[in-house]
């Protein structure tokens, strides 16, 4: 292998988002304001089943008897089809992260640190990462514990308007070189599992691995959000437990904090949702006694 050439990799991270990053003007507070929740999504799989990722896509596709889904968003799903899909991806060998932001406490809200880092959109940068600090620590221990030594993810971004991915990779270069210990003491990247040149962006609508991770943030999307996509459901966003992360990665461990993060904590949410837009964190273990590396 050359120089240019990429480094090998073991685990395929799918990455997309429900909502947008806007922070200026926010729902509820300004009615035409951008959404209220971020919802960012990762799913991760083995490389060796990256082959396999397309016909799980026409085998869901069949199951909804619709020939359109290679082209359309989770969003655009009937109520059933929307169901049908989680179950789909809850039966295959993945695992799920969500890291979701109520958006109400960031609006108008500037960060003198983020002025300075080399990004125009810091706060989707800073939601990124956020995800991409459990998905690398996942990887690191699965990776240690199934091969025995570190490996690699390949990270697949859903291209979406306002961002430069030449932007996230100086981002995540700068954090590298600051060092890890500025304002974040919930984890760390684990930079011994991403390469930049393991970072893909691709058009939703022709890659079949980035209908997971739209499955996966519209779900929790649709479970916490009253303003955008009519009355809300948590049925699509439950049907997904069994392949959230959690930690440890077994069926005692804990998914709140890890496989589903929210932010800002649970506690300040409360204080400026309805009561029913948290029945889904609740669901997933919000609130409960924390650990070291989740954190409220």
């Amino acid at each position: 292998m050359s120089d240019s050439d990429p480094p090998s990799y073991s685990y395929v991270a799918y990455i997309d988002e429900s909502g947008d990053p806007g922070i200026k003007k926010v729902k509820p507070l300004d009615h035409n304001g951008s959404s209220e929740w971020l919802m960012l999504s990762a799913v991760v799989v083995a490389a060796h089943r990256e082959p396999e990722v397309a016909d799980w896509i026409a085998e869901m596709a069949a199951a909804m008897n619709s020939r359109q889904m290679r082209d359309i968003h989770f969003a655009k799903l009937s109520p059933r089809r929307k169901l049908l899909a989680c179950e789909h991806v809850a039966k295959r060998p993945v695992r799920c992260f969500v890291v979701a932001s109520n958006k109400q406490n960031m609006k108008g809200w500037q960060n003198p640190w983020a002025e300075k880092i080399p990004s125009d959109n810091w706060f989707y940068c800073w939601m990124t990462r956020l995800l991409i600090e459990r998905v690398t620590h996942w990887v690191r221990a699965h990776s240690i514990e199934q091969f025995g030594e570190v490996r690699r993810v390949k990270l697949i971004f859903s291209e979406r308007g306002g961002l430069s991915y030449s932007q996230l990779n100086a981002y995540y270069e700068w954090l590298r070189y600051k060092g890890d210990n500025q304002f974040l003491p919930l984890g760390n990247i684990a930079y011994d599992t991403i390469s930049m040149r393991l970072l893909e962006v691709h058009n939703h609508a022709g890659h079949a691995g980035l209908k997971l991770p739209d499955i996966v943030a519209s779900a929790f999307f649709k479970a916490a959000d009253v303003h955008d996509t009519g009355a809300l459901d948590a049925n699509f966003a439950k049907a997904l437990k069994p392949r959230m992360a959690r930690w440890p990665d077994k069926s005692g461990g804990q998914i709140a904090g890890y496989g589903v993060k929210m932010m800002p904590g649970f506690g300040q949410v409360r204080r400026r949702v309805q009561p029913c837009q948290l029945e889904i964190f609740s669901y997933f273990g919000y609130p409960k006694q924390w650990w070291a590396y989740g954190g409220p």
